[in-house]
Order: C-alpha cells, then structure tokens, then sequence
C-alpha cells in the first residue's frame, strides 16, 4: 500500500515538494558557509519523494536551535507556508487528505529541519 501511495505522491504533488528542497539546497550549497544547510536540504529532499511510511524525530541542540532560527528567517518560512497552503487544497477531497497530511508533516519539517531525522516506520 505504501508503494502506490508514494507513487500517486509523485505524480500529485511530491515531485514538486522535493524539487523545492533540491533547488534550495543548491543555492545553499553556492556559499560555502552553505553547504551544511545544503546537505540537510537534501536530506529532506528524501522525505519529499516517498513520505509515506517514514516519521519525523527530533533531537534538540544548542546548533540546531541557532540553525533553525537562521533557516527560517531566510528560506525556511516561504517552503513551510507552500507546503501547508498545498495541504489545505488537498483536504478539501476526502481522497486528498492522507496527501494533505504528507504535506503538513514536510511543512513542520520546513520550519526545523535541523535536528530532525527521517526514519522509517514500524508495522506490526
């Protein structure tokens, strides 16, 4: 069942969220002071393309914090306001809303990707 979510994710959607991620994560990746931020905006890059079956933790850190209040000051906001507003449209259809909670979860990870690691989820 993952499997076909995550394609019907590609095809409504998740490929635009993911090509957002690898576009800022390259222009990051220009500076050289960057490229940390760079590689994390790759990391979720990840998550964009296949979100289902995966869940977001966080460890908090002094760094992470400081990373995360640059981030969202400079790009961080823009892709968090995006990523919600596309949920919202996709809750209107009730066939939309496992979509729209995809992408609520990438719109938290949007504001704090820093400290947060993308891991796969268990079923028993």
């Amino acid at each position: 069942m993952r499997v076909l979510l995550n394609i019907l994710w590609i095809i409504f959607g998740g490929l635009i969220s993911a090509c957002c991620w690898i576009l800022t994560g390259v222009l990051w990746c220009i500076t050289i002071v960057g490229i940390p931020v760079g590689i994390q905006c790759f990391k979720m890059s990840s998550l964009s393309f296949n979100p289902f079956g995966k869940e977001v933790e966080y460890d908090d850190g002094a760094v992470s914090i400081i990373l995360n209040i640059i981030w969202i000051l400079v790009s961080g906001w823009e892709m968090a306001l995006t990523n919600f507003l596309i949920g919202c449209l996709l809750c209107i259809t009730i066939i939309g809303i496992p979509f729209g909670k995809q992408f609520f979860k990438i719109a938290g990870l949007s504001l704090m990707p820093f400290g947060a690691r993308v891991v796969r989820e268990h079923v028993l």
